[in-house]
């Protein structure tokens, strides 16, 4: 894992109140911001941004309640409508405000659930979208409730939402949070030293962080009266206009296949690129091929393909 030589760093502040740290490589104009997910943070993108950077500017930022990022208290405060809000007034940042649409937003498992969001409220804000290993909130909804395959992949989230859980993560030298990276042979003891200091959060540990889970009804129902049970996402309200690309890796054991069934239903410009040897961490495993996307999609939308 590259160690973020030639990686820069610099605070977003926002105008909501909200500061985002940044890590950015390239020169000239931003061409795609790239969201990090869960347990990770904006360090995970470093060898992609630094593949992107002879070719292409892009920023990956640390998002809401991550190391280095403001982390505000209480769980409303990392409902989706405010996590969309801070990817909008960074986007405005990052074009100068000049109103131009962003070539490309990319995201990874929670940094995707609010992209899902951002492209389907906003489609004015990006030209393009590129998602890895992120589930379409409406074929997410529809798979926590019908398929026991997924309804049991997904039980973890349930764990992350108990009180005890950012102390129970954190014991042991956070015991319980390798493992989801089925170790992996990318996670050598450099990068396990960087995942440590961003679960520390700033001394802030990880409760900002499953904060996002706690805020969400999206979870495997333990009851009859559960909040997913009353999740209504009308197609109007989760439909993607903006031809999207998804980079899916089929070993994702925590994402089960039928995610992606009839997605184009939802995202009618869809191009969906299965990877058979990837699983949920295709960034860490493969940022060359990931990087080559990237840089495709943005080739595409510069070119007004």
């Amino acid at each position: 894992m590259s160690t973020g030589a030639g990686i820069r760093h610099f605070d977003a502040a926002l105008p909501n109140g909200i500061t985002l740290a940044c890590r950015a490589a390239g020169e000239g104009p931003v061409r795609a911001l790239l969201l990090h997910g869960f347990p990770e943070a904006a360090f995970a993108w470093d060898e992609v941004l630094q593949r992107l950077a002879p070719r292409h500017a892009a920023v990956a930022p640390n998002l809401r309640g991550y190391v280095g990022s403001s982390a505000p208290e209480g769980d409303a405060a990392y409902r989706a409508r405010h996590l969309v809000a801070d990817l909008e007034a960074l986007i405005a940042r990052l074009t100068d405000g000049s109103g131009e649409p962003l070539p490309l937003l990319v995201a990874h498992d929670w940094g995707g659930a609010i992209a899902w969001n951002l492209a389907a409220q906003r489609p004015d804000l990006l030209r393009r979208l590129l998602i890895v290993n992120s589930p379409h909130p409406a074929t997410f909804l529809r798979e926590l409730r019908d398929d026991p395959g997924q309804i049991a992949a997904s039980a973890y989230m349930n764990f992350l939402v108990r009180p005890d859980a950012p102390a129970l993560l954190a014991e042991d030298d956070f015991r319980r949070l390798w493992p989801f990276f089925g170790g992996a042979a990318w996670l050598d003891e450099a990068t396990r030293e960087r995942y440590r200091e961003a679960w520390r959060n700033d001394g802030r540990g990880l409760g900002p962080m499953v904060a996002w889970y706690r805020a969400s009804p999206l979870r495997p129902a333990l009851a009859a009266d559960d909040a997913i049970h009353r999740v209504e996402l009308p197609d109007e309200a989760v439909t993607v206009r903006v031809p999207t690309t998804v980079l899916w890796g089929e070993r994702d054991v925590a994402l089960r296949p039928g995610l992606l069934r009839g997605l184009e239903r939802w995202v009618p410009q869809l191009d969906l690129r299965r990877v058979p040897e990837g699983t949920h961490w295709l960034v860490h495993e493969q940022p060359g091929l990931v990087a080559e996307a990237i840089a495709g999609q943005i080739d595409a939308a510069l070119a007004g393909a």
